[in-house]
């Protein structure tokens, strides 16, 4: 083996576009790489994948939706011996549990990154306990523990003692996402005017992102001022649920609902408000990207979201489940034109001063060398 490269095995739980596979892609794509070899593993195709692709990176697809799949093991162990992989690196709970019983047995560190929990308070008893066993499992086998935010860190603490992790909070691709970023797109492509006030909700469309409050809440602000109108960009497992709702309630004249896109540091600059309804997050990308752009900002209080966002300041915090609520936050930035522009330009200031993906790819790239002198494993 070659003693000069770090080959590090990147695994995620799927391929396609979100903010864990965002910041995987921005931290292969920034790394360093005189010293590192980034190898993609993602158990489900997508755009990241060609995305990583196109920039010369090798990458393997396994399919499985499967935690602590282990018919999975032999072709992961195949693909980690062929390519002499000195350091895996999980992102996410479900990618972690795949890979947790192959580092041990072959003596291959083990770093993980939290991309929050995944037990919740709004779990049943037996969910909940279950996958706080499941990560205090990983977290013990894993020789780093990343976690993205001050908040998720502390829950670990409290939840199951957890020692020692080490807080490198997600960073913002400042060459993609920036206040001076142009874009060839137009309102008019997303059947928006000139005078709308657009609210943008672009995540996967899944529980945890919470997309029908949004819906509720733009439904409520529109019946106050016409001028408010939605773009819902995402995809997930409440497509069904969504569609539904937007029938049922004839929203299909001023919400435009889109499946994940690749352009998205094209869209950010159309919208005026971005808005994050989530029930829990370790440190959102999407958030971060809508801040470096300059959109304003209304959020829940999640982990990640209550460091980065100083209320009134740099963005509206508005309580979790209360679509009210947002719909309020939305009237008063849509009629406080000076809130408005104050929340853009402190929240873009903000993420270029504290959270650029360069300086994480760095951060990281360190903890992979570190990994690999301490504990170098021969085939």
């Amino acid at each position: 083996m070659d003693m000069g490269k770090t080959k590090v095995l990147e695994v995620i739980r799927q391929g396609k576009i979100g903010g864990g596979e965002s910041h995987l892609a921005d931290l292969i794509e920034l790394m360093d790489k005189k010293d590192i070899e980034p190898i993609c593993l993602s158990f489900t195709p997508g755009e990241m994948i060609t995305r990583l692709e196109a920039l010369g990176i090798k990458c393997y697809i396994i399919e499985t939706t499967k935690p602590f799949n282990f018919a999975i093991q032999l072709r992961l162990r195949q693909i980690v011996k062929k390519e002499k992989i000195s350091v895996i690196h999980a992102h996410g709970t479900r990618a972690a549990s795949n890979v947790v019983t192959l580092s041990t047995h072959l003596g291959i560190p083990l770093i993980y990154t939290v991309h929050g929990w995944s037990f919740h308070d709004d779990q049943g008893w037996i969910t909940y306990n279950l996958r706080k066993w499941s990560e205090r499992l990983i977290c013990h086998y894993a020789t780093r523990v990343i976690c993205v935010s001050e908040g998720n860190a502390e829950t670990g603490r409290k939840a199951f003692r957890l020692t020692n992790p080490i807080v490198i909070k997600n960073g913002v691709n400042l060459n993609r996402f920036n206040l001076t970023k142009r874009t060839t797109l137009q309102r008019q492509d997303f059947g928006f005017d000139d005078a709308d006030f657009v609210v943008g909700f672009i995540a996967r469309c899944t529980k945890q992102k919470s997309p029908l409050d949004f819906l509720k809440a733009i439904r409520l602000a529109h019946q106050r001022d016409a001028h408010v109108k939605g773009l819902f960009i995402g995809e997930g497992e409440m497509d069904a649920d969504v569609d539904t709702f937007i029938e049922n309630h004839r929203m299909e004249s001023y919400v435009c609902r889109c499946p994940f896109r690749n352009d998205i540091p094209d869209i950010l600059p159309l919208i005026d408000v971005y808005c994050l309804p989530s029930l829990w997050e370790g440190l959102s990308i999407g958030l971060l990207e809508a801040m470096a752009v300059g959109c304003a900002i209304i959020a829940t209080p999640t982990d990640g979201t209550q460091e980065v966002i100083e209320h009134e300041k740099s963005g509206i915090i508005v309580p979790f489940n209360s679509p009210e609520s947002i719909s309020d936050a939305i009237s008063r930035l849509l009629q406080d034109g000076a809130l408005r522009d104050s929340c853009r330009q402190h929240a873009a200031q903000h993420i270029a001063q504290h959270y650029n993906a360069q300086q994480v790819a760095d951060a990281v790239a360190d903890i992979y060398r570190w990994a690999f002198y301490k504990d170098i494993h021969i085939y």
